[in-house]
């Protein structure tokens, strides 16, 4: 057994298996890092301390009034903000975006849409107010008030606020904005303070150019918790109720100072919306305009054996001039073969009309309004969207205008009669307007109503039916002359005596 061992192959020794080579990994700079994260987070604005332009606050006490702003910005709970549009972009900032048709529409239309109609001055009582209306209707178009509170929406959509400041006459005879000891004063509401055609103009004041004074930050219990009670205008410290302030999307109490006491603008709501729009336009142009890509199969071996390519340029202009619709493309039919593709264009258009329509409701505005585009389909109608888009302008009217509006009243009578009338008052008109036909249609209604109120019923007789037509703006007969007592009695005297006098003649 031994020589047979012996004769035994001793086993080769096997070498170990080679280890893997793990791939190296991957080393990502931290610029690259933050470049990624700042793309990602493109619409999240850091939520910090408003610093007003130079200029706007006096330099000497700059430090002390920002100092007012005691909110804790680095905060664990602030610091955790980072959701969404977080926090106030500036006004440089949204400046830029007012200059993008989107964004300039979607302000604009609603800054018409609340001032278009405008209002009805409307008085309570027996009294007869037609001459006062009159002339506060003639001093709101002198004062251009109409303008002026569609600028102040303008720029409640463009930056989050609209001001409209009150110049008025001192005692002396000078405007107070040239008298800093006035400015501080309180705008009483009264004859005393406001006389006699003292009255100047109402004039917007973009909210870049203003920043808070003295306001209550510690006591919410007070009615005037995160009210200021002035604002400095350039240099200028103005008392508050010298301004009427228009904030259509207010922010909650913790970022008011953030926001300069403004609110949230349109623009800064819709700039997602407007930016995936845009990308989306751009792609479907790109994708329409590079749809159908047309090459030549060809012998490239000089060229690409270090030729200068000259053969190959030459044949590539002979297949541009003949590549027509209408002309004839030559082929060598040895070693050339023509090819195409065609990237599908089905559904481009609906992904276009989506992202206008995203933009249309973060603004509430119907498509009709804001493109000019009707629904497509059998039967597409916009109308119950403008009437819903109509209810919303009008909750706005009496949500943003409605206390602005009675003050500038109130300070044009001071300054037009010396005394507020509390018996006149305003409506807006309605927006909704109806065809000539829907109100053919409610006129003849009201006429088949009158005819049974009149010769049925008897509860209404021919001449308040004639006073109502009469009282109608709407209707034809507006200038239709009514019958008074008078003129009734003395025809029903001219016929007694018309009978007397035939009775005696025929006697």
């Amino acid at each position: 057994m031994k020589i047979f061992d012996f004769f035994r192959r001793k086993p080769a020794d096997v070498p170990p298996p080679p280890e893997e080579k793990k791939p190296p990994r991957p080393k990502i700079s931290a610029v690259a890092l933050s470049m990624a994260k700042a793309k990602k987070l493109k619409y999240i604005h850091p939520l910090k301390q408003y610093q007003p332009p130079a200029g706007v606050i006096p330099a000497d006490i700059r430090s002390a009034v920002l100092a007012m702003d005691a909110t804790p910005y680095g905060s664990p709970d602030f610091a955790g903000m980072t959701t969404g549009q977080s926090g106030f972009p500036g006004y440089p900032y949204l400046a830029q975006l007012a200059q993008r048709p989107e964004f300039r529409k979607m302000v604009d239309v609603n800054s018409k849409e609340m001032t278009r109609k405008w209002i009805t001055l409307t008085s309570v009582g027996e009294e007869d107010k037609s001459e006062k209306i009159a002339i506060l209707e003639k001093a709101m178009k002198r004062y251009k008030l109409r303008a002026a509170f569609k600028k102040a929406m303008d720029d409640d959509g463009f930056f989050g606020r609209g001001q409209i400041y009150i110049e008025v006459r001192t005692p002396k005879g000078i405007a107070a904005s040239v008298d800093p000891v006035e400015l501080q004063t309180k705008l009483f509401r009264s004859d005393k303070k406001i006389t006699l055609g003292s009255l100047v103009a109402f004039r917007c004041v973009e909210p870049m150019w203003t920043y808070p004074g003295v306001y209550n930050a510690s006591d919410p219990l007070q009615a005037d918790y995160y009210k200021p009670q002035s604002w400095y205008v350039m240099g200028k410290e103005v008392h508050d109720s010298r301004f009427l302030m228009f904030v259509s999307r207010p922010v909650p109490d913790v970022l008011k100072a953030a926001y300069n006491f403004g609110g949230l603008s349109l623009t800064q709501i819709a700039e997602p919306y407007v930016d995936n729009w845009l990308r989306t336009r751009d792609s479907v142009g790109d994708m329409v305009h590079s749809y159908s890509t047309s090459g030549v199969k060809t012998n490239m071996q000089a060229t690409l054996s270090g030729g200068d390519g000259s053969d190959l340029r030459d044949r590539a202009e002979l297949f541009e001039l003949y590549r027509d619709n209408r002309g004839v493309m030559f082929l060598n039919a040895e070693n050339e073969e023509f090819f195409q593709f065609n990237a599908p264009l089905s559904g481009l258009d609906t992904l276009q009309a989506q992202s206008q329509e995203h933009m249309c409701s973060v603004s509430s505005i119907p498509l009709v309004k804001f493109t000019g585009i009707t629904p497509n389909g059998l039967n597409a109608s916009s109308d119950g969207e403008i009437r819903v888009f109509y209810d919303d302008i009008h909750s706005n009217q009496e949500a943003v205008y409605r206390d602005n509006l009675q003050e500038a009243i109130n300070i044009i009578q001071l300054s037009e009669f010396g005394e507020i009338d509390p018996d006149i008052s305003f409506k807006f008109e309605p927006l909704m307007e109806l065809s000539d036909e829907e109100k053919a249609n409610i006129r003849k209604i009201e006429a088949e109503t009158d005819d049974i109120l009149v010769n049925n019923v008897g509860s209404l007789s021919a001449d308040e039916s004639r006073e109502r037509l009469a009282s109608d703006p709407d209707s034809p007969y507006h200038s239709l002359e009514l019958n008074n007592n008078d003129d009734l009695e003395d025809e029903e005297e001219d016929e007694e005596d018309d009978a007397e006098n035939f009775g005696k003649s025929a006697a």
